[in-house]
């Protein structure tokens, strides 16, 4: 039999009124109202006239909705017998705005885990719900920040909702030792926090004599500044720019880590009469950004290493072959 996999990401079967939800837009009546879905509430019909759209004068709708985008609106009525709802996107504020955008993200996550599981071991979401899900959320507030708990503690989660007993063993059937290895794989998958990668451009420039031994001995003393929870690293770019580089799950201390790095760097190479240039601060760099360093460093590298084998070639063709024995190369 296949599982359920359909279900509201809250206990609750609607939203209560002056309540901001997530919506998505689905269909634009240019007469008489936008027709949303309820995201977090399993997509029940709710739906926005066009008065509640926004505060000020409307030119034209499209500019003001797109049918599939998601975002916050308000809940204004709430019509239980029909499961209907009436919202409006004008009586939102930036705050209510953000912190329904950050409690779905966080929600959607939850909801993610949850059905991949609920897929896992062929069981409808909602009974994962029903016995793991929702009494976490009126346990910690938020099941997401439970899963962060569990990425680490899992029993002691489980056991705080009555899940698992003091004798670590199943007190409800429905969590098998399937189930729970299938929960934790997902969420310690999902939820492991990954390091942050921080960087920032320099250049570094030394015209004293011994010029790239102070230039090198600059390096080292901001790759100094570094520890072993925020390693420090710099590397050639191509003269004179260098990317100094650290990883940590820390932003803050990865940011003040690498501060400190220049700090030292700029001391150094100062002592020797030379300068060393911020291009770009220190700052948290994507994975794109990271690839296109790399695919950088590796096509002048490729570059550099063209134009010395073209320097080997001419320098052989400039020497020739000499032939001692009939006195050719000897200038007389």
């Amino acid at each position: 039999m296949v599982p359920n996999l359909e279900c509201r990401m809250y206990e609750a079967m609607l939203p209560e009124v002056d309540q901001p939800v997530m919506i998505e837009i689905k269909r634009i009546d240019s007469q008489m109202a936008v027709y949303v879905s309820l995201v977090e509430y399993n997509n029940i019909e709710g739906m926005m006239s066009l008065m509640e759209l926004s505060r000020t004068r409307i030119r034209s709708i499209n500019r003001v909705v797109k049918v599939g985008r998601v975002e916050p609106a308000m809940v204004l009525k709430v019509e239980k017998d029909k499961g209907h709802v009436d919202l409006s996107k004008r009586r939102i504020s930036n705050v209510e705005r953000a912190a329904c955008e950050e409690r779905y993200n966080k929600s959607k996550l939850v909801h993610s885990i949850l059905r991949h599981v609920a897929e896992t071991v062929e069981i409808d979401l909602e009974d994962l719900y029903v016995h793991i899900g929702w009494p976490l959320y009126r346990k910690y507030g938020h099941a997401f920040e439970a899963f962060k708990l569990m990425v680490t503690d899992p029993d002691s989660v489980l056991g705080s909702i009555g899940l698992i007993g003091s004798d670590n063993s199943s007190v409800r059937s429905i969590i098998t030792d399937e189930l729970k290895d299938a929960l934790v794989k997902n969420i310690r998958g999902r939820m492991t926090p990954q390091p942050l990668k921080i960087r920032a451009d320099i250049e570094l420039k030394c015209f004293h004599y011994d010029g790239v031994l102070h230039i090198k001995e600059a390096m080292r003393k901001a790759e100094a500044a570094g520890d072993e929870d925020c390693p420090v690293k710099v590397k050639l770019v191509a003269p004179p720019a260098y990317v100094m580089i650290t990883q940590t799950l820390d932003r803050v201390r990865g940011l003040e880590v690498l501060n400190k790095a220049i700090e030292a760097g700029t001391e150094e190479i100062e002592r020797h009469k030379g300068k060393l240039v911020v291009k770009e601060a220190p700052r948290v760099v994507s994975e794109r950004e990271d690839r296109l360093l790399a695919e950088q460093m590796a096509k002048l590298s490729s570059q550099n290493a063209d134009i010395s084998d073209d320097d080997e070639e001419e320098e052989e063709e400039g020497m020739g072959e000499i032939d001692l024995d009939k006195g050719q190369g000897i200038i007389e």
